[in-house]
């Protein structure tokens, strides 16, 4: 109680709600649909609480890696408000052990919450056809969240498309039994894919923390180099992106498995 979890146990819990969320989608069909929006939104609403720890921990690995590659650009720019206190760690959590203690007990509550909802819900065990249509379904969505990155290549875009993509990819296990070879291919394609693009979202996060836009005559003319930098970080995930993705979700492909 008041201390932040291990940035191990984040990142577990973490992605077993991701999971849950991918999993609880599939079983769409055979829930009412109340039910499955007040599961999702408990699985969501844990990972949201837990996403703010997670992206503190991303940022300093960020910028104490780019303060190894680029020492003389950060020692001009270690000083910007915003990176100052990123970079500091306060082994003392005293000043938010409310907060972080209030934070953890709601998570508590609403997966208890959900567990004994979950426990109670009257479903059949679910029929393969059923699952392999919600699976379809996803793999369109994600062609589609593909495409519309593709063509209109925002940081949103590029964010949703990895959501997609990792909710197809937990998917996958659920079907594994019935192809093993495919589907293994098919998930470490995408597993792959997803954590470029994860990589991709840390940078965009972390300049959308630092509030940085290029104004000319504005800014700290070493923040803009550090941005153009990490620009480049990002198109080099690109350029990885996008020839994968396209391998899987071109237009007019379908799942095969």
């Amino acid at each position: 109680p008041g201390r932040l979890p291990g940035q191990r146990v984040v990142h577990d819990v973490r992605v077993l709600m991701k999971k849950a969320r991918a999993a609880i989608k599939l079983l769409r069909g055979i829930m009412d649909e109340d039910s499955f929006k007040r599961e999702y939104g408990a699985f969501r609403e844990t990972g949201r609480i837990m996403s703010i720890w997670r992206e503190s921990t991303v940022h300093r690995k960020l910028l104490r890696d780019f303060r190894k590659r680029h020492p003389a650009l950060f020692t001009r720019v270690k000083d910007e408000k915003v990176i100052r206190q990123l970079l500091e760690i306060h082994d003392d959590p005293s000043s938010s052990v409310e907060k972080n203690r209030e934070d953890l007990h709601k998570i508590v509550d609403i997966l208890h919450r959900s567990s004994s909802r979950i426990r109670f819900l009257n479903m059949k065990v679910p029929d393969q056809g059923i699952l392999l249509d919600e699976l379809g379904r996803s793999f369109t969505l994600v062609s589609d969240c593909y495409l519309n990155a593709r063509h209109n290549p925002k940081d949103v875009n590029i964010h949703e498309f990895r959501k997609k993509t990792k909710d197809l990819l937990y998917q996958l296990s659920f079907i594994r039994h019935m192809n093993t070879k495919a589907v293994r291919s098919l998930e470490r394609r995408l597993d792959q894919l997803a954590q470029d693009l994860g990589k991709y979202n840390d940078y965009a996060v972390l300049l959308r923390t630092l509030d940085y836009r290029y104004r000319t005559d504005a800014n700290n003319p070493a923040l803009d180099e550090f941005a153009v930098i990490v620009r480049q970080e990002q198109d080099k995930y690109l350029m990885r992106i996008w020839p994968a993705a396209y391998r899987i979700f071109r237009p007019g492909k379908t799942l095969l498995l």
